[in-house]
């Protein structure tokens, strides 16, 4: 075995690896939404996550890799690569095209999650599907080639090591778009605008869903080196590390001195949104810039979630303040603290306009696409729940069945302690 050998085998291994921690990711979104949403709901986020990853699996392996990095064709799309046939020589990374497929696999299936979660409990799942269709194998493949795929945001020199632009403010934005067709749960605003939904189900339950996505984010930050030997992978998870707890205390004591209370939701959403803001950065960034990006990102968090609330649009999870105001924040932040063209690093001005400008590109792109493509879904089957499919749930009303029963044997254990109760000598065995 030669030395070139032992490495590729290394680096194979570190990105599967890393593959494979994004996508438990999955089940952190999974348990993060069903402990957000109300108990009824509980299945059908469940359905959705599963869609997520069988659908956009295999959608994103017949056209995505394709149109994200196939040959490209004047900066817009990729034109090669479709099932992983065709020339894809141009590809340049330091494990197989098996390998960097899988790991670019796992980073959709997370886009298409994050609208999943700003439209949970009154989207018709017939038409969650068809958006699925949409945003991974058209919406985020064709903007990742902007920026990733060679097209023209790359050749600008734009800079998002891990996606706070490509996959978290588009993925956002998209959900924004989504959120705001769909409309707010029945009962969500009262005429005075005031919120008469109940509170999360089960905050314990989103919170192990928060320490999983925590987990699962060096690999997605870490893991985009590609490369085992990359002298960056510690620094890059340590300004991981920061940022989060960061985003997290910066909220934490924000709710506890401004409401008297720590607000858990906020401090979740706040620890995910500092990982979402370093996301760009993360391989760019010093330490106390780091602290200082999750410590912004939190407190954009809350902005947006407040100017959700005025506006009247229901975002149950929290999707766009996290994702899309934490990844703009995240994204320009690489051009204001990126040690080599940052604009307080002595960089000047190209490298945060750069940012600008393709942060602008990829939140339209996101936000219109899914607009259209809902506009669109919209005329073949509706895009929301019945009032009545609402009102009872969406886990009987689409998959007939609820996250928990009773079984019989536990109605006849029931019976049983009633029967000793009258009798004890009268027992249903």
């Amino acid at each position: 075995m030669t030395l070139e050998t032992l490495s590729s085998g290394i680096d194979t291994v570190w990105v599967v690896l890393s593959a494979a921690m994004i996508l438990l990711m999955e089940g952190g979104f999974a348990l993060l939404e069903a402990g957000f949403v109300r108990y009824k709901n509980s299945v059908n986020i469940i359905m959705k996550v599963f869609a997520d990853i069988t659908i956009g699996t295999l959608l994103f392996y017949a056209v995505g890799f394709g149109l994200m990095y196939g040959s490209d064709a004047g900066g817009f799309a990729g034109v090669t690569g479709f099932f992983l046939n065709g020339d894809l020589s141009h590809i340049d990374v330091p494990v197989s095209l098996e390998t960097f497929w899988l790991f670019q696999a796992a980073f959709t299936i997370a886009v298409i999650s994050i609208v999943s979660g700003a439209v949970a409990e009154r989207i018709n799942f017939r038409a969650y599907l068809l958006y699925i269709i949409l945003m991974t194998a058209i919406i985020y493949p064709i903007g990742g080639h902007w920026a990733w795929g060679g097209g023209w945001l790359s050749k600008l020199g734009m800079q998002d090591f891990a996606g706070s632009a490509v996959i978290h403010a588009l993925g956002g934005f998209s959900a924004l778009a989504a959120a705001i067709i769909i409309g707010p749960r029945k009962g969500k605003y009262t005429p005075h605008g005031v919120s008469a939904i109940a509170l999360p189900s089960n905050l314990p339950l989103a919170s192990v869903g928060a320490f999983l996505l925590w987990f699962g984010w060096f690999g997605f930050n870490a893991g985009s080196t590609l490369s085992a030997t990359d002298a960056r992978i510690g620094h890059i998870a340590l300004v991981t590390m920061l940022s989060a707890a960061s985003g997290g205390a910066v909220t934490l004591l924000y709710t506890l001195f401004r409401f008297k209370r720590s607000d858990a939701p906020s401090v979740i959403n706040g620890s995910l949104a500092g990982l979402v803001g370093i996301t760009a950065g993360c391989a760019f960034v010093g330490d106390v810039a780091a602290i200082f990006i999750g410590a912004v990102s939190g407190l954009l968090m809350m902005a947006a979630t407040n100017w959700l609330d005025r506006r009247q649009i229901d975002d149950p999870v929290g999707a766009f303040p996290v994702h899309a105001a934490s990844g703009m924040w995240g994204t320009i932040a690489v051009g204001l603290f990126a040690t080599d063209g940052g604009l307080f690093m002595g960089g000047g001005w190209r490298l945060l306009g750069v940012q600008a400008l393709g942060l602008a590109a990829l939140v339209i792109w996101g936000f219109v696409m899914t607009w259209l493509g809902l506009k669109l879904i919209g005329k073949m089957v509706p895009v929301r729940s019945t009032e009545e499919e609402e009102e009872l749930g969406l886990d009987i009303s689409y998959h007939g069945v609820m996250a928990a029963h009773q079984a019989h044997e536990f109605l006849d254990g029931e019976e049983h302690i009633r029967a000793f109760q009258r009798d004890p000598s009268d027992r249903i065995r």
